[in-house]
């Protein structure tokens, strides 16, 4: 499993998006995928989430909690699911793609979060650093340590996770539910 703290360089991140945008590219033009850059370390099995945002609205999100295969894979698949699969967008068109930024999240371990009551849970959540899984019962919702920029109260963002759930908003206050935390090593496409 990939591990946080600085695994992958700058220009490997560079790599993996380049990678992310010629896939698009090749599946919009029905072409071949392409194949993984020469890079060992991205051999190494990972968890990967690929994000799609134009004009800085999201336009596509889908990635895995646990490692399917290897890092590359997890890029390339996710990225052509985001871009095609997100049932709650269209899938994304040529005339889209010029306005496309990607950004790529290799997520570490998740780990349970052990907390007593709803004020714990609320000193233990670290916004900015943790990404968060909620879960109760069959029902379980994420969101990756980026949502703290838009949500950024522990109490809003356990709210709206619980929505993405498909729990009601205040669940988290009503009963304890499970909480996994995980952090993630992110690489943006720059935009102008």
């Amino acid at each position: 499993m990939v591990r946080m703290a600085g695994l992958l360089t700058e220009r490997q991140g560079q790599l993996l998006l380049e990678l992310a945008r010629k896939t698009l590219v090749q599946t919009l033009e029905k072409g071949a995928v392409p194949l993984t850059p020469d890079e060992p370390d991205f051999m190494a099995e990972a968890a990967t989430f690929v994000t799609l945002k134009i004009a800085g609205k999201l336009r596509g999100c889908i990635g895995n909690l646990e490692p399917v295969g290897a890092l590359w894979e997890g890029i390339r698949d996710n990225t052509i699911n985001a871009a095609f699969h997100d049932h709650r967008f269209s899938p994304l068109s040529q005339e889209e793609l010029p306005t496309v930024q990607l950004d790529i999240s290799i997520l570490s371990q998740p780990k349970p979060l052990e907390y007593g009551d709803t004020e714990d849970l609320l000193a233990k959540l670290r916004p900015g650093i943790d990404g968060v899984i909620l879960q109760d019962g069959q029902r379980r919702g994420t969101f990756l340590p980026q949502v703290w920029q838009q949500l950024s109260s522990p109490e809003q963002f356990l709210g709206h996770l619980c929505l993405k759930a498909g729990l009601p908003q205040d669940t988290w206050r009503q009963r304890k539910l499970g909480i996994h935390t995980y952090q993630v090593q992110c690489f943006k496409e720059e935009k102008e």
